[in-house]
């Protein structure tokens, strides 16, 4: 359950857009879409091999489900999950701790960096 490491990912952020509740699933909010803007950088770039929106469901426990907002394959084959936030509630950081001791993928938590602060991507990875 350990924090591993914080790094920004550079390119533009959705523009200090938030969430105003909650979308239908399989529905992006302006940050979310955003953050797949950058995955399709990498992908073109050959980083990332694949990805998909809400593409997986995992089970933490009876009752309980988490789905990243994107599952994303490296060209490593390595696996993540990446959970986009504007801003973190304490249930959510909770999922991702308990899914990160219960699967073998990466998880990311990426929040949006203010503009101020140069923009881009703050990243917490979980391992």
């Amino acid at each position: 359950m350990a924090v591993v490491a914080r790094h920004r990912i550079s390119g533009k952020a959705g523009g200090g857009h938030l969430a105003l509740g909650r979308l239908k699933a399989g529905q992006q909010n302006k940050t979310e879409a955003a953050y797949e803007a950058t995955l399709k950088v990498r992908q073109a770039a050959g980083d990332v091999l694949w990805y998909r929106f809400e593409g997986l469901k995992l089970r933490l426990a009876d009752n309980t489900f988490y789905t990243p907002d994107y599952a994303v394959m490296l060209a490593s084959g390595q696996i993540e999950c990446h959970e986009v936030k504007g801003f973190w509630q304490d249930d959510a950081r909770a999922k991702i701790k308990i899914a990160a001791e219960q699967y073998p993928f990466r998880f990311l938590a990426v929040r949006v960096k203010p503009k101020k602060d140069g923009g881009g991507w703050d990243v917490e990875v979980f391992e």
